[in-house]
């Protein structure tokens, strides 16, 4: 077994981390204060080639898999960018999983192109709220009229909708009382957002401000046969094709905000002199920090292996469950030792940790609550009966 990070690996992390540099803290502080969407770090992302890392190279993308993209995220993340400039590229880089494997070839040479290099910005409408985790009870119907489908219904925590000119669009074809089985009739479509139809309102929420997530009701909107993904009925399967990839993803930036969180927290310690002497002397700064960094490398471990089981094609379920648990355990553990270093500064904008510590918390609910990774781990894992 080998641990050592391969050449093109660490020219990947030294390239973002480079790129990174030039988007300092105070420019993400500002954005998330202000609201504004990070375009010139997203358009920077997209000329060097890292959104489309993970996109074959016949559609503009460079074709290689969940471990260097994680590298990316973790590093954008790990910059101090933290959820705002991970979220910017995030579903830019694997959202379109599903269009990759089951669109038809039309529908990937149309679209691909243009995501990978950034002109089109994308979003993901799945959760609705009157079905939260219990993705089998939406209610957004789709009725098909000759060529085309009309879109009526209600989404919610859809990020990127302000910005995006298309989303991924999971909708119901068939009503669940009409299927033999629950997770059937749910279609995905390839959407057009700024349309008349659409009705886009972000969500004021806790952080990760620069990029919006909204409530988006959809009143009748037309959507081509020729933008569904894959078969009519078939959505839902083809929706957890990508849910490792994702949670591999997510447990990545985690990682990324605990190390810029630890970071912070490791300077400030050094450099704040209380009663005559740095706070880091103190075993109570001291050891929350030693344990940060033992949870994070933990983590990391974790994730490395996940992403590599799924990159090599091998079950990777439980791996990408547990890695997603425990990099958001960590990396909110991190940046909660880091506000408490910092004291009263802490809670400062300032000096950011109170930041990372509000974009750490969404990891523990997004994409999925830490409660559902452990039924994943109670009843596929160890066996135990279903909870739900």
């Amino acid at each position: 077994m080998n641990f050592e990070e391969s050449e093109e690996h660490r020219l990947i992390r030294e390239s973002v981390r480079k790129l990174c540099s030039d988007f300092p803290d105070e420019y993400w502080e500002r954005h998330d204060r202000e609201g504004v969407f990070p375009d010139r770090f997203f358009h920077n992302m997209a000329a060097a080639g890292w959104i489309g890392i993970a996109m074959p190279e016949q559609y503009g993308g460079a074709g290689r898999g969940i471990q260097e993209a994680a590298i990316v995220l973790e590093e954008v993340a790990a910059s101090g960018a933290a959820m705002n400039g991970a979220s910017s590229i995030h579903l830019s880089i694997f959202g379109m999983h599903p269009i990759v494997k089951h669109g038809s070839a039309a529908m990937c040479q149309k679209y691909l192109p243009d995501v990978a290099t950034g002109k089109l910005h994308v979003a993901f409408g799945v959760t609705e709220p009157n079905a939260g985790s219990d993705t089998t009870s939406i209610e957004t119907f789709a009725r098909r009229e000759g060529d085309h489908y009309l879109v009526k219904g209600r989404k919610i925590w859809t990020t990127k909708a302000l910005e995006s000119g298309r989303v991924l669009l999971l909708v119901r074809t068939t009503a669940k009382a009409q299927v033999k089985r629950k997770t059937d009739g749910m279609t995905l479509l390839f959407a057009k957002l700024q349309e008349p139809e659409v009705h886009i309102s972000p969500i004021a929420k806790l952080g990760r401000n620069a990029v919006r997530t909204c409530e988006v009701v959809y009143d009748d909107l037309p959507v081509a046969v020729a933008d569904r993904v894959g078969e009519e009925g078939e959505g839902f399967r083809y929706l957890l094709d990508g849910l490792n990839a994702e949670r591999i993803l997510i447990a990545a930036e985690s990682l990324g905000i605990g190390r810029a969180a630890l970071r912070r927290a490791v300077n400030y310690a050094n450099e704040r002199v209380v009663f005559d002497r740095p706070i880091g002397k103190n075993q109570g700064i001291a050891f929350p920090l030693a344990e940060a960094r033992t949870r994070l490398d933990a983590a990391e471990l974790m994730i490395r292996k996940a992403a590599w089981l799924l990159d090599t094609n091998q079950p990777c379920g439980a791996e990408a469950n547990m890695a997603k648990w425990l990099a958001a355990e960590a990396g909110f553990f991190a940046a909660d030792c880091a506000l408490q270093t910092h004291g009263g500064f802490g809670y400062a904008r300032e000096f950011h940790v109170e930041r990372y510590w509000r974009e750490a918390r969404l990891m523990k609910l997004a994409p999925i609550s830490q409660e559902m990774i452990l039924n994943y781990v109670a009843e596929h894992v160890l066996g135990l009966p279903r909870s739900y």
